[in-house]
């Protein structure tokens, strides 16, 4: 199927790695024309060479901090100058911390606040002029499972990210009026560095592997595996394509069936 993204601008928050890329990879893939982001210019550049290399694509990157309150007026100036316009916003972002609830401060549940919560908002608002003038702009925000389903020893994610959703639902609500979607995309399990980070601090606490943290977690899930980033990346390509131009305010899990929840 065409999903109908040729020459279409994007930008992904977070994409030097893990979902992120995976997503830049597919869209270039599909013709779209993507603003890959990163907070080391010399890690994004790589990413850059690497989509070109893969893709022969259409790749800008564009270093950065989601969470420096000057990044996404930056961001706005760069998009505006070269493209004019932006048809779609894939907000997205390093994971919170692993951690228990009394052994996280003040000072972290703020950060997570900015780096969760406040990245999404930031974005969307310096971005929306730009989407305005898309025929066909939608917003994609990558939560987590985490907000249907708590995940143990990871209560940051389960309770920051939730504000997103309501941000995500009330932005549908507010602007589907004009033209603008809005949704969410909520990742299980998946092989990227981020969940390598949390099974080796899992193997670190139960004092056992990496390699049995893994298999213990994708034991847990009906399909019996973790998903592989493409996969995840394939569903995002299509919320975000004309394709799915009646989906918005759709909160949609790709988790393998860890939720266990009917809705």
């Amino acid at each position: 199927m065409d999903l109908l993204l040729d020459g279409k601008i994007i930008f992904i928050a977070g994409s030097s790695q893990g979902l992120g890329y995976a997503m830049a990879e597919t869209l270039i893939n599909e013709k779209a024309v993507v603003v890959i982001n990163g907070r080391n210019k010399e890690k994004l550049d790589k990413a850059a060479e690497k989509l070109t290399q893969k893709t022969n694509g259409s790749i800008y990157p564009f270093a950065g901090d989601v969470t420096e309150l000057n990044f996404p007026s930056k961001l706005f100036e760069f998009i505006a100058s070269k493209f004019g316009k932006l048809d779609v916003l894939i907000t997205n972002s390093g994971g919170p911390a692993p951690g228990a609830f009394e052994s996280i401060n003040d000072e972290t549940w703020y950060k997570t606040f900015e780096l969760s919560f406040l990245s999404h908002v930031r974005l969307i608002r310096a971005m929306l002029p730009l989407l305005r003038i898309s025929e066909t702009a939608n917003v994609l925000t990558v939560t987590s499972y985490s907000v249907k389903q708590p995940i143990p020893n990871l209560i940051l994610s389960n309770s920051i990210r939730a504000a997103t959703i309501g941000l995500t639902k009330t932005l549908a609500l507010e602007l589907g009026e004009e033209g603008i979607r809005f949704n969410s995309i909520l990742p299980g399990w998946t092989k990227t560095e981020r969940v390598k980070i949390l099974m080796e601090n899992r193997a670190q606490i139960n004092n056992s592997s990496v390699e049995d943290e893994i298999a213990k977690q994708a034991s847990e899930c009906p399909l019996g595996r973790m998903a592989e980033p493409e996969e995840f990346a394939n569903v995002a390509a299509f919320l975000v394509s004309p394709r799915a131009s009646y989906l918005t305010g759709t909160m949609l899990s790709v988790d393998g069936g860890m939720v266990k929840g009917i809705l």
